[in-house]
């Protein structure tokens, strides 16, 4: 696992080596509200209370496109009681983030289906996404009963469906995720190592980095977002090639 937040660490994050697109696996809510002898809901509520703010911070440095995996296409599995506390929250996050949009000039998505969603939540889901469209100050994305597998399925399909053979670039228009940015970086939170079937087609070349902190620490802590953003600074990426300065072409 890497090692990220040593102290003797005190570098900042090179300016010419921001990344673009960042991800977020928002894990460890429900373990961090049971370590403080909370109800597991409240570990959500907590998780959920400073995104504007993660975002803004993220944005005046330069990452253009921000993406939270909130509810996965599996965790419909889980008790009804936190599904329905879950689909609340997320309608009241979203009234918040209307307003964020209008003031900040942020373009919203929420990817994933909308099918089993809350009638009402999936309305202001199109709402948001419908208001926020023209802005230009960022895109921020909430997968939202979003699965990479089952997008993938549904591209091919409307390929299939379209009749004509596609190439890389065109078969990514066919995606829910096509308009985004490939995904600089991902970063997953309480030691969990894992991609868990999100955005397997924009994770390509995608620098991973998992943390021990759970989600409801990392959102509020400044410090631990520039560790994240120093983190990227010292990846070499490559994307299947070498070392300009020393490559010889030997494996």
């Amino acid at each position: 696992m890497f090692k990220l937040f040593k102290k003797k660490q005190v570098a900042t994050a090179d300016s010419a080596k921001v990344p673009q697109h960042v991800a977020f696996i928002c894990d460890g809510n429900r373990r961090w509200a049971e370590m403080r002898g909370l109800p597991p809901l409240m570990g959500h509520q907590a998780g959920i209370s400073n995104f504007e703010n993660l975002v803004d911070w993220f944005m005046k440095r330069g990452v253009t496109t921000i993406t939270f995996f909130v509810f996965s296409s599996e965790n419909w599995n889980r008790s009804q009681d936190e599904v329905d506390f879950l689909m609340d929250l997320f309608y009241t996050e979203l009234q918040k983030n209307m307003q964020h949009a209008l003031e900040k000039n942020i373009r919203y998505r929420i990817i994933g289906s909308r099918d089993r969603l809350p009638e009402k939540l999936a309305k202001l889901c199109d709402e948001l996404e419908e208001t926020s469209a023209e802005n230009t100050g960022g895109t921020v994305a909430f997968a939202l009963n979003y699965g990479g597998q089952q997008e993938i399925v549904d591209a091919v399909n409307a390929a299939i469906a379209n009749g004509e053979p596609v190439t890389k670039e065109t078969f990514e228009t066919y995606l829910d995720t096509g308009d985004l940015l490939p995904i600089d970086l991902m970063v997953r939170t309480s030691n969990e190592c894992r991609i868990s079937n999100f955005l397997l087609w924009k994770l390509a070349y995608a620098e991973l980095l998992f943390l021990p902190e759970h989600w409801p620490d990392l959102v509020k802590n400044e410090k631990l977002w520039q560790g994240v953003l120093d983190a990227f600074s010292k990846r070499n990426r490559r994307f299947g090639g070498g070392k300009k300065a020393n490559y010889t072409g030997k494996k």
